[in-house]
């Protein structure tokens, strides 16, 4: 009986790779990721209690409630904070302050965070206002912030002094200033 070597593969080969596929995906699995790791989109909310409904979708926290969403840098700080899932929006309310980037900030009464504009609401208390800090480089001063050690003369400009003649006078050769 002649048994052919393309014969033989053609018969174990479905076998073979049904042996040889979870093998390969177990080791690629335990390869070290050469991809970058994706950017954590979680936003967390912390606060001393927590409730959620599944029906509604709203998750509501109270009691120093604290937000993270290191995806866009941004930090809150509130006496309580609803999350709409459906709407993916975050309503904080209570002394609310949020930080962005470590250096811009939002004060108010209540901010409402659309999460998927990535957009804020800021409303404040009755006969308030909402107060907004936002860190502005200066080009001219080579992105380096004034200190209050900074000489009065390096943060003016210098104007030139101009000899101003009154309308009256005549003109008559003058021996030139050192003075301009």
């Amino acid at each position: 009986m002649k048994f052919s070597l393309a014969k033989l593969i053609s018969k174990l080969f479905p076998q073979l790779l049904l042996l040889v596929i979870p093998l390969l995906a177990i080791a690629a699995s335990s390869l070290p990721s050469t991809q970058a790791q994706p950017v954590n989109t979680a936003l967390t909310i912390r606060a001393d209690m927590q409730e959620a409904n599944s029906i509604t979708g709203v998750v509501t926290a109270t009691g120093n409630v604290k937000m993270s969403y290191p995806a866009r840098q941004i930090d809150a700080i509130a006496e309580q904070a609803q999350y709409f899932s459906k709407e993916q929006r975050v309503v904080l309310t209570g002394n609310v302050t949020v930080t962005q980037e470590g250096t811009n900030s939002i004060k108010a009464q209540t901010i409402t965070y659309l999460v998927s504009e990535g957009r804020f609401v800021a409303a404040p208390t009755n006969n308030q206002q909402v107060e907004t800090i936002y860190i502005v480089p200066d080009r001219e001063l080579g992105n380096t912030p004034a200190s209050a050690t900074t000489p009065v003369t390096q943060i003016k400009p210098e104007f030139k002094k101009q000899r101003v003649s009154s309308p009256t006078s005549e003109l008559s050769p003058e021996k030139p200033s050192s003075n301009p």
